[in-house]
């Protein structure tokens, strides 16, 4: 192995590292045995049962990889990869699986799984599937986030550039969860009553005009036009 392809392979476990990954697996001792070897590998792991409870927590928290099992109860990993696509066209997802079928090829193709990994799996073979997850994120540049008025986003490190001034912007702690649910979602709109429950867990906090009071602080760091109201409906980030 030549000196680059070490150097890019080194590049991209140092990536892995700064990333989180959602694993979803109903055999208890499996999920039990993989998430501890992921949490040796990436920055986070969160693990889940149920398909349900994965997709709700993706809908609010920032994932980088996914990792599913095909054969679920309640819902199976082909119907919670085709909900995931309709939030996230991109994200990185891998199956595993105990037996392999055509049907669960073609169904693959069509929603763009990175690979599949088969039961009981082998760690070099996670780990070598973990990193092709990882050349496309930085490949298709989920890594760093264009933003107007030359700003520049890195997801991974959650930082906000300001390219023209060469400085980062300070967000505060709900500025950056708003931010980083619009960035998380910024191919669709956003529900306001999906920022409320993200934003304040006191449902009382949670007002009208608690709301627009923070959208405007957020505004005023990142350019006014950058958020987007929808009336009625909820808000979309514009990103380039």
């Amino acid at each position: 192995m030549n000196n680059s392809i070490i150097e890019t392979n080194h590049q991209y476990k140092d990536t892995l590292t700064n990333l989180t990954i959602l694993y979803v697996e109903d055999e208890e001792i499996i999920k039990e045995n993989i998430t501890k070897v992921l949490k040796l590998l990436c920055k986070k792991c969160i693990s889940f049962s149920d398909a349900h409870d994965a997709l709700e927590y993706f809908k609010k928290n920032s994932i980088d990889i996914i990792i599913t099992d095909i054969n679920l109860p309640n819902m199976d990993g082909i119907d919670f990869v085709r909900q995931l696509r309709d939030i996230d066209e991109k994200v990185p997802i891998i199956f595993l699986t105990a037996y392999l079928e055509t049907d669960y090829l073609l169904e693959g193709i069509r929603n763009r799984i990175i690979d599949y990994l088969n039961k009981p799996v082998d760690f070099e073979v996670l780990l070598n599937s973990l990193l092709k997850a990882t050349k496309d994120i930085l490949d298709n540049g989920r890594y760093k986030i264009k933003l107007k008025n030359s700003l520049e986003y890195d997801v991974l490190n959650k930082k906000l550039l300001d390219l023209t001034k060469g400085e980062y912007i300070k967000l505060t702690s709900n500025e950056s969860k708003l931010f980083d649910l619009l960035i998380k979602n910024r191919h669709r709109v956003v529900k306001i009553d999906e920022i409320k429950d993200t934003i304040w867990q006191d449902s009382y906090e949670a007002t009208e005009s608690a709301l627009k009071n923070l959208l405007n602080k957020l505004r005023n760091k990142i350019g006014k036009e950058s958020i987007l109201n929808i009336s009625k409906v909820g808000y979309k980030i514009e990103v380039l």
